[in-house]
């Protein structure tokens, strides 16, 4: 099996992140927890955040051969780009290493300062052709800017390169009123994906460019609960037809998703729209919400075609990779 969404702090990036003036704030309370804050939220450091050898025995307790291993918040693109950039870096140069050390158990996807287009496409480039990595890594906002501006450069370098994106939640946009009861990586995280994955399509970025590859997690986040919604809005507003020739959800089948959504039926439906060809299996491990015991064995249990479950849990990640 291979999980595309899971995630990792290589020693250099947390070294780095550790020193004081930068966006993150990095320090110990009073439970002895190291904790990285940023804005809206935290992360709880346990070892496999930062430990291969605990990572390695989580993967092998849960029958897991492969780890995708990404960047989490707070990543390096609210940084300011001379620091984006260099986070940017050790955290890849970081992953080659790992994956260089473990074949077979580990790939990973390259963390890109994306205050800086130009510097996240050659880093991109930098990554796939001489770190060995598969592909990038976009938050998905930069310091509050949708994905469908100013990267262009990004998205052109990952047709050419023919690797995949994938966005991952950060602090969303508007964090008013969220800060509260965790409701940032509850229900925040899962409409920042969605809105710029909205806005990709709206925009025509699709359009444009239909052999880019973008996988979204957490099942995409919200947007396939309001499809029906979208398309309705599509056909009614004429500001939905500015850039774009076809109902949206046309668009949005062209997007990967993974599987981390912990409902069945939330689940059954999404695979009913884009067909199995187009989830991986996710598991935000390590997360404090991560799912590595139960994230396949919710494919399992849903009694699923071989044929189906196979592309779910392994081929459709694989091919996505070039694994």
């Amino acid at each position: 099996m291979i999980d595309f969404h899971s995630h990792f702090y290589p020693k250099a990036y947390m070294e780095e992140l550790g020193k004081p003036g930068g966006y993150a704030r990095v320090e110990k309370d009073e439970q002895g927890r190291l904790l990285i804050h940023y804005e809206g939220d935290y992360n709880v450091v346990v070892g496999s955040h930062v430990d291969i050898a605990d990572r390695l025995a989580d993967m092998d307790r849960h029958d897991i051969e492969t780890h995708v291993l990404t960047l989490t918040t707070p990543s390096v693109e609210r940084e300011n780009p001379k620091k984006g950039l260099k986070l940017a870096r050790l955290a890849n140069d970081g992953f080659s290493d790992i994956c260089e050390k473990h074949p077979g158990r580990f790939v990973a996807l390259a963390a890109l300062p994306l205050q800086d287009p130009t510097a996240s496409a050659d880093e991109l480039e930098r990554s796939v052709r001489d770190l060995g990595l598969r592909g990038g890594t976009l938050m998905s906002n930069v310091a509050g800017k949708p994905l469908d501006l100013d990267l262009q450069p990004v998205y052109d370098r990952a047709v050419k390169l023919d690797v995949p994106l994938f966005i991952h939640p950060t602090s969303p946009i508007n964090t008013k009123y969220l800060e509260d009861y965790r409701l940032v990586p509850i229900m925040g995280f899962g409409h920042d994906t969605s809105l710029s994955v909205l806005r990709m399509v709206f925009s025509g970025l699709f359009e444009r460019m239909p052999r880019l590859k973008i996988v979204a997690s957490h099942l995409g986040g919200i947007y396939p609960y309001l499809r029906g919604r979208i398309n309705t809005g599509y056909d009614a507003y004429p500001e939905c037809k500015t850039n774009i020739g076809k109902p949206p959800t046309e668009y949005l089948k062209r997007v990967w998703v993974d599987s981390l959504i912990y409902d069945a039926d939330v689940f059954r439906s999404t695979l009913a729209f884009l067909g199995p060809e187009k989830i991986v299996l996710g598991s935000d491990h390590p997360h404090q919400i991560g799912d590595i015991a139960e994230a396949h064995k919710r494919i399992k249990n849903l009694r699923l075609d071989k044929g189906t479950e196979d592309a779910i849990l392994t081929g459709n990640a694989a091919k996505l990779l070039k694994l």
